[in-house]
């Protein structure tokens, strides 16, 4: 019999409620991260649950935005700051069976005409045949369930001299609760990206919104390192939820990179979250310098499907667009920057600019 998505209508904690049965899901399928995409991109939630006959198989968690006019439908899109999301399926269910179902929800009854997916689960195996593109997510993934002992000592011994480097000149880590967080954060971030004569992704009022739907789920931690002068030299993002933890955001001020703050941060939020039970950290994309983590090398295929033929050729045009924007506000920006004062280019951590 051939699985079918339909479509319901449920609040998001009730969405919540269904999908907590399931040991695959994420924090970007959980009610608060819903709730942060649809707000911060002005998107409609979409839930649906796959069938056979009556018998339900899974379900399917996404959101569809409207751009020139038509509807796209994305588990994620690019831009949203958002991992997997995708499908939660029954043992045993065929999630190319599942992603057949989804175009024709997609397409036919959603009036959408392009979908983007990627989720955990998937390979790209289970697509082969259906008309589908996709780019390969790579990133690593570090294995929270040994000790704290193997854990460090997995990680490069650069990446071991600089947390203890860090210790020794009197950098203290501290979970940040207050509303001045994003400020610091983001100001921090707009030097990363201007060392690259590039502008953030998104704006301050994003990293807002995502603490402010998230800040009482007990599902993201917010880290500040200060020097030993007390003034905060680098942040980091972290959400979590069931058995993984993510790195959504980390960034620091170049003249305080001696202290070795982003390594200290990062090891901070593995034993936080370790202590609370999760099993994975997931780094959320590539970078080399994640490597020296300790973790291995993972690829999750985001796959993108067009009704029509020319639209995918307008999504990527779309794309080159918003980089050559990009670019040039950051050139602008840097011109700025340089005739207030010189930039010292070091390097300095974050997460989000590809995505």
């Amino acid at each position: 019999m051939t699985h079918t998505f339909e479509k319901v209508d449920l609040p998001f904690p009730s969405w919540g409620k269904i999908l907590s049965t399931f040991e695959d899901r994420t924090i970007f399928q959980s009610p608060a991260w819903l709730a942060f995409v649809t707000k911060t991109q002005r998107a409609e939630p979409i839930f649906a649950c796959l069938r056979d006959g009556t018998r339900p198989l899974g379900y399917f968690s996404g959101l569809i935005v409207k751009r020139f006019g038509l509807k796209i439908l994305g588990s994620p899109l690019p831009g949203w700051t958002t991992s997997y999301m995708g499908m939660n399926l029954l043992p045993g269910v065929s999630r190319r069976s599942a992603l057949e179902a989804l175009q024709r929800l997609a397409f036919e009854r959603l009036g959408c005409v392009h979908i983007e997916m990627m989720d955990r689960n998937l390979r790209i195996e289970d697509a082969d045949g259906l008309g589908f593109e996709y780019r390969a997510f790579g990133g690593f993934e570090v294995d929270l369930t040994q000790n704290l002992e193997q854990l460090f000592s997995n990680m490069a011994s650069a990446c071991r001299r600089c947390i203890r480097r860090a210790e020794k000149s009197g950098v203290t880590i501290e979970e940040a609760h207050d509303a001045a967080f994003a400020g610091e954060y983001y100001a921090q971030l707009q030097e990363v990206f201007q060392k690259r004569l590039l502008v953030p992704t998104y704006g301050v009022e994003r990293v807002r919104e995502l603490i402010t739907c998230l800040s009482d789920t007990g599902q993201l931690l917010l880290l500040r390192a200060r020097d030993p002068q007390g003034k905060c030299i680098a942040t980091g993002i972290f959400p979590a939820m069931n058995t993984t933890m993510f790195f959504w955001g980390g960034a620091s001020w170049r003249e305080s990179l001696g202290y070795r703050p982003n390594e200290a941060i990062q090891w901070y939020a593995m034993q936080y979250w370790k202590a609370r039970g999760i099993r994975r950290y997931d780094m959320g994309g590539g970078g080399e310098y994640k490597r020296k983590f300790g973790g291995c090398e993972i690829m999750v295929p985001w796959l993108r499907k067009s009704k029509y033929p020319a639209l995918a050729s307008l999504r990527n045009l779309t794309k080159q667009v918003v980089g050559w924007r990009q670019r040039i506000a950051g050139r602008v920006e840097g011109t700025a920057s340089w005739s207030r004062s010189p930039i010292k280019l070091s390097r300095s951590a974050h997460n989000q600019g590809n995505r």
